[in-house]
């Protein structure tokens, strides 16, 4: 598989890390009006349920996938699905979601384009899974900054 796969599934082995670290800090804001690094993770995991659900099992040649839905009404529906939830428990669901939305996409053909919403832009299953390695990186970014400060 290519490097865009392996760097999208290695992000488990990061958040997996995380299970080391206190509670009480994995559920303090990074930063002022921020996120906690709970809310991060199960905003990934919210994102990941959400592909892997809506997206993913559309990605047949030629498709056209729905369009992403509102980005804000999306992260607000993921902070609410936390509820009652630990950040441990929070973390094995990240994981459990990530290694099946990974399974699923690795069926996709590789040459298989689709496009998404009202989008003229060809994606594949690699290009699809570039966008949110990069989302991963920034949010990865933010924790290791605030671990390294805390």
């Amino acid at each position: 598989m290519s490097n865009v796969f392996t760097a999208y599934e290695s992000t488990i082995a990061a958040v997996s890390e995380l299970k080391k670290v206190e509670e009480q800090t994995l559920n303090t804001p990074i930063k002022e009006d921020a996120w906690s690094i709970r809310e991060i993770i199960g905003h990934m995991y919210y994102w990941d349920d959400y592909n892997l659900h809506n997206m993913v099992s559309q990605m047949h040649p030629e498709a056209n996938l729905p369009a992403f839905p509102n980005h804000d009404a999306q992260n607000e529906k993921a902070i609410q699905s936390l509820e009652g939830k630990t950040v441990y428990e929070i973390i094995d669901l990240f994981m459990e979601r990530r290694k099946q939305l990974l399974e699923k996409i690795r069926t996709v053909g590789k040459n298989d384009r689709f496009t998404i919403g009202s989008g003229k832009r060809k994606f594949s299953a690699e290009s699809f899974l570039k966008m949110f390695t990069k989302h991963d990186e920034h949010h990865l970014k933010q924790i290791k900054d605030f671990l390294a400060a805390a």
